[in-house]
């Protein structure tokens, strides 16, 4: 099965989706049916849906869609990681075998070292717990953190959103690099080849500007830690879903081609399907 390993449905709402800027073009639904053919076009079998909103209606939302549509093979839902009813939370959802893992968005947290206070750790155990996911969707600023986080927790499946969002568009690779090395070097954590666009200029970068990115998140975590992510709809704001996808299959296909099924597949089913 070859997956798109990162992306999000939702109808739009202003209320709902504040991070939405009104000067977006993504300002509208965007649904299975929209993403079907997108995948179809580029080979691709299934997807997995990350959230968009930080509620519990959000989980059980995604969950109806992926119960009435094959192609959404996984969900990443949202629990309050810092409440003290965390694991009632998680406990609500276990019904549900395609709640994959949970997100929370950490980059939006003012404190860098968030992911380190007591409470938010104890919800960390008890995602670990329940043999799911989590999804680390951060900063460069807040990279020592995660990496404090998955070495206080060394059984829990990591896995690192948009290569935490380096300056794509300024060029700058320190201290991120070393930071992401340093990640890395936990056998726990992937990394999810995606969100790139949205982090260069919008609709005017080009391959080369993405290619020490992907050098070194290649040489860090290896083709077997490795997974295409789309991030649709959001990455529309800087290029059409088929050059994302490009973009992803043409690196992989000239730098590592026999890893392209661990790539676009197999690295996703793995981490995500397979239970703990």
């Amino acid at each position: 099965m070859r997956i798109d390993a990162h992306q999000h449905f939702w109808r739009y709402d202003s209320v709902e989706y504040p991070w939405i800027a009104p000067q977006w073009q993504i300002r509208q639904d965007y649904l299975p049916d929209d993403l079907a053919p997108l995948l179809s076009e580029c080979r691709l079998d299934g997807c997995i849906a990350v959230q968009a909103r930080q509620s519990l209606e959000e989980n059980f939302w995604l969950l109806k869609l992926a119960e009435q549509d094959s192609m959404i093979v996984g969900v990443v839902g949202w629990v309050d990681l810092c409440n003290d009813q965390v694991t009632d939370q998680l406990d609500s959802l276990a019904g549900y075998s395609k709640l994959v893992g949970v997100r929370h968005v950490v980059q939006d947290e003012p404190d860098d070292e968030f992911m380190l206070r007591d409470e938010f750790q104890r919800g960390i155990q008890a995602v670990q717990d329940r043999g799911l996911t989590y999804d680390l969707l951060i900063y460069p600023k807040q990279l020592p953190a995660a990496c404090q986080l998955v070495k206080n927790f060394p059984q829990q499946r990591f896995v690192l959103d948009h290569l935490a969002k380096p300056l794509i568009k300024d060029g700058r690779l320190s201290p991120w690099d070393q930071q992401i090395q340093q990640l890395a070097g936990r056998s726990n954590v992937y990394c999810k080849i995606s969100g790139m666009v949205t982090e260069a200029r919008w609709h005017a970068w080009s391959p080369a500007d993405f290619e020490p990115y992907l050098d070194l998140v290649t040489k860090a975590f290896g083709p077997e830690r490795l997974m295409f992510g789309s991030d649709w709809p959001v990455a529309l704001l800087a290029g059409s879903y088929r050059c994302v996808y490009e973009l992803a299959y043409q690196y992989v296909d000239r730098k590592m081609a026999d890893a392209s099924s661990q790539i676009f597949g197999e690295n996703a089913r793995r981490f995500y399907l397979e239970r703990s």
